[in-house]
C-alpha cells in the first residue's frame, strides 16, 4: 500500500495506475474489524481501493468530543497493511488540504434534518456532507462504501449522491459487532471497565424490541427499551426511534407502516461518558 498526503499526490497515482472501478472506504482512523471489513469488500470488487483517514473538524458540535475522539495512526497502519494490497492507497490528508478555505456550504436534507441524531447533534450532518463531498471530489471514486451503523449518515449521503447528481455508487455494509453483541465502533475504546462489561445490553434490548413489534404497540416498545437500558447503572437512552430506511419517518402506530419500504430501529445512549449508536432491522411484514 502507498501513503498519501497531498490530493496532487493521490490523482497523480490514480491516473498511473489507470484500473477501475475505484474503491474509496471513508474513515477516521481509530480503526477497528469494522472498518477493514469495508475495505475487504472494497477489495473483492476493486481492482484499486482508497482509504482516507481523516478527523474531520467540521462534524463536531461538541469540542470536547473533537478533542477526546480517540486517534491511534500506528495502529491504523498496521491493520490496513494486512488488508490492502500494493496498488491500494491510504489517503492522510491534513486540515488544509481537505479545507483550502473555510467550507460555509449549507447542506439541507429535509426529513433527515429534524430526527435522531440531526437533533441531537445540531450541524453534525452538514458537517458530513462538506467532508464528504470533498473528499469525493478529491478522490473521485466510482464506488464509496460506509457502515450501517451510521444508519441516518448513510441515508444523509446517498440523498447527497442525488441532489448533487454524482454517478458514485454507495453501499452500505452490515454491522459488525463484538462477540457480546456491541456494535463496533471507534468509540468503545473510551468507555470504562464496568461500562464496558454492561455495554451489551443496548443490541440485547433491541433485539428484543425488534420481535415485539407485532403484538406490542409502538410506544409501549419504545417505554420498554428506554426503561430496560436505564436501568443499568450509567446508562441512559437519548432516543429509540423506529424509523424507515429512506426519508428517516418516525413511526408511531403499526398502521403508518408502508408495503415495500424497510424500517430499522435506531437508538443512541449514553454510556457512561461515552454516547453509543445502534440500529436493528424491524420485520413488519
Amino acid at each position: 500500500m502507498k501513503v498519501i498526503k497531498t490530493g496532487g499526490d493521490l490523482q497523480a497515482t490514480i491516473g498511473q495506475l489507470n484500473k477501475s472501478p475505484l474503491g474509496f472506504v471513508p474513515t477516521m482512523g481509530a480503526l477497528h474489524e469494522g472498518h477493514l471489513s469495508l475495505v475487504e469488500s472494497a477489495a473483492e470488487i476493486c481492482p484499486v481501493v482508497v482509504v482516507s483517514i481523516f478527523v474531520n473538524p467540521t462534524q463536531f458540535n461538541d469540542k470536547n468530543d473533537l478533542r477526546n475522539y480517540p486517534r491511534t495512526p500506528e495502529k491504523d497502519m498496521k491493520l490496513l497493511d494486512k488488508v490492502l494490497r500494493l496498488n491500494d492507497m491510504v489517503f492522510m490528508p491534513d486540515v488544509n488540504e481537505v479545507y483550502p478555505q473555510e467550507d460555509k456550504r449549507q447542506f439541507h436534507f429535509g426529513n433527515l434534518d429534524n430526527v435522531m441524531e440531526a437533533l441531537h447533534r445540531p450541524g453534525h450532518f452538514n458537517g458530513v456532507a462538506q467532508v464528504v463531498s470533498r473528499l469525493f471530489e478529491i478522490v473521485n471514486p466510482d464506488i464509496a462504501f460506509f457502515g450501517q451503523k451510521d444508519f441516518q449518515q448513510l441515508a444523509v449521503i446517498k440523498d447527497l449522491i442525488r441532489q448533487t447528481g454524482s454517478k458514485i455508487s454507495i453501499i452500505g455494509n452490515p454491522i459488525i459487532r463484538e462477540d457480546d453483541g456491541l456494535a463496533m465502533s471507534s468509540r468503545n475504546t473510551l468507555l470504562e471497565p464496568d461500562i464496558r462489561k454492561n455495554a451489551p445490553v443496548i443490541f440485547k434490548t433491541i433485539s428484543a424490541a425488534a420481535l415485539m413489534i407485532k403484538e406490542k404497540e409502538i410506544p409501549e416498545i419504545k417505554m420498554y427499551v428506554s426503561e430496560k437500558i436505564g436501568r443499568v447503572q450509567g446508562f441512559e437512552v437519548e432516543y429509540f426511534e423506529i424509523v424507515d430506511d429512506i426519508e428517516l419517518i418516525p413511526v408511531n402506530s403499526g398502521n403508518q407502516f408502508k408495503r415495500g419500504r424497510k424500517y430499522f430501529g435506531c437508538i443512541a445512549v449514553r454510556a457512561g461518558k461515552v454516547r453509543l449508536i445502534d440500529n436493528i432491522e424491524i420485520g413488519v411484514t
